[in-house]
């Protein structure tokens, strides 16, 4: 058989052949071609080996190991959050450090953009664009805290305690010391807990209690509690740390089945610092996260204070650049333009002389963009002027401002 010959007599074939119409059908117009050609030629940003990366490779597994002892924690941004060099971010699970963004220009969305220079963990960096950075960041990732103080031992001395506190109980921290594969290879497994009696005392006989998994206990660490219900503090640790709580079942010695509830797998630094924010208030804007192993700061939306009884407020959106020149004093005008749709919102007839007015305001209630956990601020209103179809809202002093943790 020749292959060959059978090949060229199936190319042949009038079947295959087109005509100049039906060739057309898969030429592409000239516009279309115009904007592949410019779609081609688009710089996208790639990533490449960093040839200094040993520079860096210490400061990232210096910020992992702050993570871990609590020393920094992981933050959701929000839509309208700011970028910053020097500070460290996690996107898809792999850190980097935006270590430089370049000259910023206005980007087709109005927002300020530029080239940066991004170090990953991985060990090669991009020149990606800052806005599809923040973009990236907010939609699968964190930013990094800044350092934080490194959280003490002891939160509490005698000389702390004054006539009026109340010595409630201990918070103690035990490592078991079980000869069970399933619980001596668990690492950073820890019971957290809480007596009013003294620790040693407490457990006494932990080899025969099934809370203490039926074995002998090491104490960690213990810290003095004052004006704290045993109760609330126990709810804390159990919300904040259930997804890591040991699932084990323990059988005392009559055969009974108990599962222990106060065990739970986190390093011990992080541990040190759940007690403290605890005991000072702040743990109620945190979660753990188990994956990078480390505290969670949430976005907690900021509630207003100031009483504004008696109070005319208009309420408006206001673009993020324009917020920030009014926070910084630079903008002292807020302008409205007089439309149909909003006419009855910035003036109103009197019934009097049937002319049309200004409504009056005292304050401006300003929020940033729509989104739910939006910026916002309460701005006096020292006077409002008509000038040629706009409202001129002339502004006094910030009386509020309202920024969600990010």
């Amino acid at each position: 058989m020749d292959i060959d010959k059978e090949l060229q007599e199936i190319f042949d074939d009038p079947l295959l052949q087109m005509s100049e119409q039906e060739k057309n059908l898969f030429d592409i117009p000239q516009d279309m071609r115009r904007v592949i050609a410019k779609k081609k030629a688009d710089y996208v940003a790639q990533r490449k080996l960093c040839k200094n990366f040993d520079d860096y490779k210490p400061l990232f597994e210096k910020v992992h190991q702050e993570l871990k002892e609590g020393k920094r924690s992981l933050l959701k941004i929000n839509k309208t959050a700011t970028l910053a060099a020097g500070r460290y971010y996690f996107v898809s699970g792999q850190m980097l450090l935006l270590e430089k963004i370049g000259e910023l220009k206005k980007s087709s969305n109005f927002l300020p953009d530029a080239r940066t220079r991004c170090i990953y963990e991985n060990g090669t960096e991009s020149d990606i664009l800052l806005q599809t950075l923040r973009k990236n960041v907010v939609g699968d990732g964190y930013a990094i805290s800044e350092l934080q103080e490194e959280a003490t031992a002891q939160f509490f001395n005698y000389s702390d305690i004054s006539t009026e506190d109340k010595v409630t109980g201990y918070i103690y921290v035990l490592s078991s010391l079980s000869d069970d594969p399933a619980i001596k290879d668990e690492k950073n497994l820890y019971k957290i807990g809480f007596t009013t009696d003294s620790v040693e005392q407490r457990i006494t006989n932990a080899e025969k209690d099934p809370t203490y998994l039926m074995a002998p206990v090491k104490i960690v660490a213990t810290y003095k509690v004052v004006n704290m219900n045993s109760q609330k503090f126990e709810d804390l640790v159990h919300q904040l740390l259930k997804p890591v709580q040991l699932q084990v079942s323990v059988f005392d010695n009559n055969g009974i089945e108990h599962q222990p509830e106060e065990w739970f797998i986190v390093p011990l630094p992080v541990v040190d610092v759940i007690i403290k924010k605890i005991m000072d208030g702040t743990i109620v804007g945190y979660t753990y996260n188990p994956q990078m192993e480390c505290l969670e700061k949430r976005i907690v939306k900021a509630k207003s204070t100031f009483d504004t009884s008696g109070m005319k407020v208009l309420t408006l959106n206001i673009k993020k650049k324009y917020f920030d020149e009014i926070m910084r004093g630079e903008k002292k005008i807020e302008y409205r333009e007089l439309k149909q749709t909003t006419l009855n919102r910035y003036t109103y007839i009197d019934e009097a002389d049937d002319k049309r007015y200004l409504r009056r305001y005292d304050a401006l209630r300003l929020f940033v963009g729509y989104h739910k956990d939006r910026e916002s601020a309460l701005v006096q209103v020292t006077d409002i002027t008509y000038n040629e179809g706009i409202v001129e809202y002339h502004l006094g002093m910030i009386l509020e401002h309202l920024s969600n943790n990010e």
